[in-house]
């Protein structure tokens, strides 16, 4: 489950401030980064609402993290920005 640690680093939390918004132990928050032990489905429906991600990104079996429409519309939406940008640096 790196993708747990992967998640926790990037929004700079540590394992105890996760622990604590999801009601899961700090030790098994560290087992399931560590490989050690799998989340239950309990543990993930946790996981991923807190970290507002598809469960099926969580444990890879997607690399599309997007849970909302809207997400996807967003991200869509910078990329044909940054596209622009090129096509203007390129002009």
């Amino acid at each position: 489950m790196n993708r747990i640690r992967s998640l926790r680093e990037d929004r700079d939390l540590r394992q105890i401030d996760v622990a604590k918004a999801t009601g899961i132990d700090q030790k098994t928050l560290s087992n399931y980064e560590t490989g050690k032990t799998n989340p239950d489905s309990y543990a993930l429906v946790k996981l991923a609402d807190f970290f507002d991600v598809t469960i099926d990104y969580f444990i890879g079996r997607s690399n599309n993290n997007f849970v909302h429409k809207s997400d996807v519309l967003k991200k869509i939406e910078m990329i044909q920005n940054d596209l622009e940008d090129v096509k203007k640096l390129l002009s």
